[in-house]
């Protein structure tokens, strides 16, 4: 009888278990068609700004948000100072029921030549609309593919690693150089 019991719990804990584990997770799709589409536009842009497109490695953090297949690449980093995405759905241009332009506001402060490893100032706001379509049962965006638009201090944080990295002198101070001017960038 203790055996049965025993089974018998483990039966219940498991099944509560289940009971607040697959409620979460559907909570974890941002991009279900149940959420804003602005919310995936949202997290879209925060993962960005936080600057999981700089590693190509990382493409599988924002592939589920996106319809692309592979981040193509980039000879610049638009350098930002924050982002904003309306959740008001009167923002939005509704195209139909399953398409929407979401706007999103961009705070730049300049951009970030990968090439060169130069920074020029160019402060000022860019606006770009969003296209996001449902595909299956899920908001994707479909456009545009922007180049990666990171936050000041995680591309300091960026440069920072690489300038340890460097072994080559030159390459070293031309990062250190990097580095301050990205610094001084202001909006």
């Amino acid at each position: 009888m203790k055996c049965h019991r025993r089974s018998c719990r483990f039966g219940v804990v498991l099944a509560a278990f289940w009971l607040l584990i697959l409620p979460a997770a559907g909570y974890a799709q941002t991009n279900s068609i149940s959420h804003s589409p602005a919310q995936v536009v949202e997290k879209y842009f925060a993962l960005d700004n936080k600057g999981v497109r700089l590693d190509a490695t990382s493409f599988e953090s924002v592939a589920h948000l996106v319809d692309w297949k592979e981040e193509p690449v980039w000879g610049k980093i638009i350098v930002i100072n924050g982002f904003t995405v309306p959740d008001d759905f009167r923002k939005w241009e509704i195209v139909n029921k399953l398409e929407v332009l979401v706007p999103v506001e961009f705070h730049v402060l300049g951009v970030m030549y990968l090439d060169s490893a130069g920074f020029v100032p160019e402060p000022g706001t860019e606006q770009v609309r969003i296209r996001v379509k449902v595909q299956g049962a899920r908001w994707k965006i479909m456009e545009p593919i922007l180049p990666p638009h990171v936050g000041q201090k995680r591309l300091l944080n960026f440069v920072r690693q690489a300038q340890l990295d460097e072994k080559d002198g030159t390459r070293q101070a031309s990062l250190a150089a990097l580095q301050a001017e990205l610094r001084k960038a202001k909006e």
